[in-house]
């Protein structure tokens, strides 16, 4: 009895473990999360910085082939990305209530595979007259908190002036086209005006000042591995490149993945060392009663029927273990979920937790219901 309650209680303490770290991460993590629809979290904006000097020599700091494809060498990158400008002259204008405005704008795409927006609003074929665009939300806040405010013009929300048909003139010295532009949707890390890679290359060809030829990129789209990872911070300051956006969101989310990892692997060594300290107390009572089962079995009693009580014994401590280990951790749950509320997480469901504590309770009893059946075999 008393190795028995020894391995509902560590069975009960590596459960919960794994549990509430679990649910925590799963609780907190949204809080670093940017809420953007049109960007992974594992996506970084790079930039090179530019020197002075630049001014003089008429220097862009751009990326070369060379220099990119050392990046996409370095272990912790999955995918590079290059910003595409447009290489021509750009105006818009809007006409709202009898009132209206015009400026000049730029545009830079990236490749599709970046960008996560519905096919149906995203994406050109030469002959379309709309154009769609992605914007920054810091852009529309400019906007309606300094220019509409000190001008006296309207202020417009999201839903607003995504509604709003937007007038586009392209020109150069190749020629000049008017086109409907249509905002489908703001961006929180790109600090750009974002439309179709495939309508940039339509329109670069077709307008553009060196006819298409692309230039070196200003910067990079990079899709990593592990966003906060030490190497990245290193390489980067190394090639004295920049990071574009909050670099700190990214730092905190890969501590709060490493500080899980090790909550996690904690929890799992003493799930795993009770796991044996149940086998061995299973073990030392089924060789305490080698003979009885052997007795049983010579009478005619099946297998099954000689190792039912072990096996039911393996069920219900496992199952104790598992109900305890959950209570705890919904009830310790409800003394942070407040607080981290009030951070800004959204409610994370308690399912995938409890999920998962099923799962390795049912891996521990088919262990042990395995290992009952062998005892029982090699009895006869």
């Amino acid at each position: 009895m008393a190795q028995l309650v020894g391995f509902t209680l560590a069975n009960f303490i590596g459960l919960l473990i794994v549990l509430l770290g679990l649910q925590f991460y799963t609780d907190v993590r949204s809080i670093w999360q940017d809420e953007d629809s049109f960007m992974k979290k594992d996506y970084l904006i790079v930039n090179k910085k530019v020197s002075g000097s630049g001014f003089l020599t008429g220097e862009r700091a751009s990326f070369s082939a060379e220099e990119i494809a050392d990046i996409e060498k370095q272990s912790w990158v999955r995918k590079v990305g290059q910003f595409t400008s447009a290489d021509y002259s750009l105006t818009a204008s809007v006409q709202q209530g009898g009132r209206g405005m015009s400026t000049y704008m730029f545009f830079e795409s990236i490749p599709s595979e970046f960008v996560d927006v519905d096919s149906d609003e995203w994406g050109y074929e030469e002959g379309d007259n709309v154009v769609p665009i992605i914007i920054s939300k810091d852009y529309l806040s400019l906007y309606n908190f300094g220019f509409a405010s000190s001008t006296g013009l309207p202020q417009f929300s999201e839903t607003m002036i995504g509604s709003i048909p937007m007038r586009l003139r392209i020109s150069s010295d190749r020629g000049s086209a008017e086109m409907q532009g249509r905002i489908v949707g703001f961006s929180n890390r790109l600090n750009t005006i974002l439309v179709p890679q495939e309508f940039m290359d339509w329109s670069n060809s077709r307008y553009g000042r060196t006819a298409g030829a692309r230039a070196d990129p200003s910067r990079l789209i990079i899709d990593v591995s592990s966003p906060g990872d030490v190497k990245i911070k290193d390489y980067i300051a190394e090639h004295g490149y920049e990071i574009a956006g909050d670099k700190a969101n990214s730092t905190a989310s890969y501590f709060l993945n490493v500080a899980t990892g090790v909550v996690l692997a904690i929890g799992a060594v003493i799930t795993v060392l009770s796991l044996f300290v149940l086998l061995l107390s299973i073990s030392l009572l089924m060789q305490k009663n080698r003979q009885k089962m052997h007795s049983l079995i010579m009478l005619g009693y099946e297998l099954k029927e000689v190792g039912r009580p072990y096996r039911q014994l393996v069920v219900a401590v496992n199952a104790v273990a598992y109900l305890l280990a959950a209570g705890a951790m919904l009830a310790m749950r409800m003394l942070y979920i407040d607080a981290v509320r009030a951070m800004g997480a959204s409610d994370a469901t308690v399912w995938l937790s409890l999920g998962v504590g099923a799962a390795i309770t049912l891996a521990v009893v088919l262990f042990n219901i395995i290992s009952i059946n062998r005892k029982v075999a090699s009895a006869f």
